[in-house]
Formats: structure tokens, sequence, C-alpha cells
């Protein structure tokens, strides 16, 4: 299923999206997406309903964040080889990980905000892991049980903030707009293999990021594994599982995010974000 929420924010509807890739109203049979639909149990119970019983919605309204209830994001830093390199850092010997604001959330296609004074911002294409049932030391091969499925996100992070103030980079990582998530959820059964995906991100029309999962040093599962030795994952979280090479940060010379930037980027069979770059308020 690809499940979605609608509508303007704040006040999205629950959707799916059909076999045809049209948008159909879910809220007929529940009221949101939440932990509760995430669970097996949830997910069970939408599967029983019949897409084509539910009426479609016309037009192209405005898609929220897929789900609702998101206690946390986790990223992790540098977990593609190609990535680290152009980067100059060494390959991780263990994942590294950040936390990204809850308040970055947003739709798949809403604006990005430059933060005040900033002259770094970059883009990131990454798959997210949404979390369906509760991780805690969890096994690396019963992992992905805990899955509930899959998303685009978009990892935007301000550079100046990341790298050179401080070693935190969890300031550079959460500002508002940071965090756009979907356009749709796609639950686990129609992910097969998440270590077998394209991802890619296009600025201003041209190709810049081109990558695929099968070169993440940590996968999923063991991602997943490891995140849950020292933190519950709980449903509706999000691991944000690093980017393939392409990034501003590394091109000679670097180039970074302006007003009136555009921004389109996707995952084969996840679906497609576009954002335009607006100026701090």
């Amino acid at each position: 299923m690809k499940l979605v929420r609608y509508g303007t924010e704040g006040r999205e509807k629950p959707g799916l999206i059909d076999s045809e890739g049209k948008l159909r109203d879910l809220s007929v049979a529940i009221e949101t997406i939440d932990q509760l639909t995430l669970s097996p149990q949830g997910l069970n119970s939408l599967r029983s309903i019949a897409p084509e019983s539910l009426p479609r919605v016309k037009g192209n309204p405005r898609l929220g964040v897929p789900f609702t209830g998101i206690s946390k994001i986790v990223g992790v830093g540098l977990n593609y080889r190609d990535h680290a390199k152009e980067a100059g850092m060494p390959i991780p010997s263990e994942p590294i990980l950040f936390m990204k604001a809850t308040t970055c959330i947003g739709g798949p296609n809403d604006p990005i905000r430059l933060p005040p004074g900033s002259t770094k911002t970059d883009w990131e294409v990454e798959l997210g892991i949404v979390i369906g049932t509760v991780a805690r030391h969890v096994p690396v091969e019963r992992a992905l049980e805990h899955v509930a499925g899959y998303c685009v996100a978009n990892d935007v992070s301000e550079r100046e903030y990341q790298l050179e103030r401080g070693t935190q980079w969890d300031k550079g990582k959460g500002c508002d707009t940071f965090g756009p998530l979907g356009p749709w959820l796609v639950t686990r059964h129609e992910v097969p293999d998440p270590q077998d995906l394209h991802l890619w991100l296009e600025l201003n029309g041209r190709r810049v990021q081109d990558g695929h999962t099968s070169n993440m040093v940590f996968g999923c599962a063991e991602l997943v594994s490891y995140i849950s030795r020292f933190m519950t994952l709980l449903p509706g979280d999000v691991v944000v599982t690093g980017t393939p090479p392409g990034v501003g940060l590394g091109m000679k010379p670097p180039r970074f995010l302006m007003p009136g930037d555009t921004l389109r980027l996707g995952i084969d069979g996840l679906g497609v974000q576009e954002q335009v770059v607006v100026a701090s308020r």
C-alpha cells in the first residue's frame, strides 16, 4: 500500500494511492494515519479495504507528511562509501548517529526555507525507514519485522552549523523545513529488498545525485538493530539512512542552496518530492 495524508497543513486527511496512481480518500475508514495504523494489525485492517471502493480525490491537493506520531528522527551520517569519500572523511566503522528535530518535518512539496544568516544549506536525498512496532535491542535477523514501511526523505543540512560550529551535527540538521518526508509511506511488503533501490536528486533540473542503496555501509536491518541498542524506536519513528554522493558540499567549488533554487528527488517505487527554496523570514 501507498499511504498518504493530504490537505492544508494541520488539517490533512488520510488517503491511499491506488494501482492507477490515483489518490483515494481513506477518511471513510480511519481518522488519520498514526502509530496504530502503522502496527501490523492496523496495516492488515487497511489491506482488507478494496481501493476502488474508496472515493477518488479530485484535483491536486497538497500532500502532507504521510503519517503522524513521529517521536524522533534518527539520522545516519556518511553511510554511503562514495559520499564519505567526497566529504574527505573515513568510512565509519560503526554507524554515525544524529537527531533531527521533529519541528523540521514538512510535506514532500512544501518550500525549504533558509535559516536566517545561512550560507551553506545543502541537500541530501535519503531512504527513510518508518518503524511500525517497538524496537528495543532487536537482532539483525529480526530487525525488518519492526518496520512498517519506507519513504523518501530530504535530509536538508546547513553545513556551517553542522561542521564549523562545534562537533554537534544536530545544529545543522534540525532547522525548520529541513525534514521533508513523503509523498507516500510504502508498506514493507511492497519493498522486498530495501538494499535494491535507486535514489536520485535534481537541482534546477540537473541530476546531481544518482545512487543505489546497495552502496550503504550499513544496511537497513543493521541500522534498525544497531540504533535499538541505544534508544527504543517507537511506531512512527523515522530512520534516515544516509545519502549518496553529489551533495553541494562535495562540489568543486561547493554549491549551496539559494532562494529560487528547485529540488526534485525520488526513490524508485517510493515517489518523488519537489521543493522550492525560499529566503528566511
